[in-house]
């Protein structure tokens, strides 16, 4: 449960795009298993600034409440309103329409610095 084309951070989000635009943001299975179902996402605005590694929203589930930080530095371009109404399509779908946000990186190239689908198969298995 671990797409070998996206890129994760250490805090279980994934990016998918290589940085020549927009990147969509998402949590991972690891993420979404572990916190349950959940039933409530806060999310920024679009055109809001988000900073690496600081948090930007949040998942509620039925057992805690977990904060999303920015695998990168950028802008918000777009989120998805879908979960607005339906957050639990995170946990049955968290690498496809489960997704969060798209950012536009300040920066594409802070895209290699992420953990690459072994590195983060490692940190979850260790």
């Amino acid at each position: 449960m671990i797409p070998e084309d996206l890129r994760y951070t250490a805090e279980h989000e994934w990016v998918a795009g290589d940085g020549s635009g927009p990147v969509r943001v998402g949590i991972t299975h690891f993420a979404q298993d572990a916190l349950g179902d959940i039933v409530y996402v806060q999310l920024p605005d679009e055109g809001a600034a988000v900073q690496a590694g600081d948090s930007f929203g949040e998942v509620e589930s039925t057992k805690s409440v977990s904060e999303i930080y920015a695998p990168v530095t950028g802008t918000v371009v777009a989120r998805n309103e879908q979960l607005a109404d339906t957050p639990e399509v995170i946990n049955t779908d968290p690498y496809g329409s489960g997704w969060l946000v798209q950012i536009a990186p300040s920066d594409p190239a802070a895209l290699a610095e992420l953990l690459t689908a072994e590195a983060y198969r490692d940190l979850t298995e260790s």
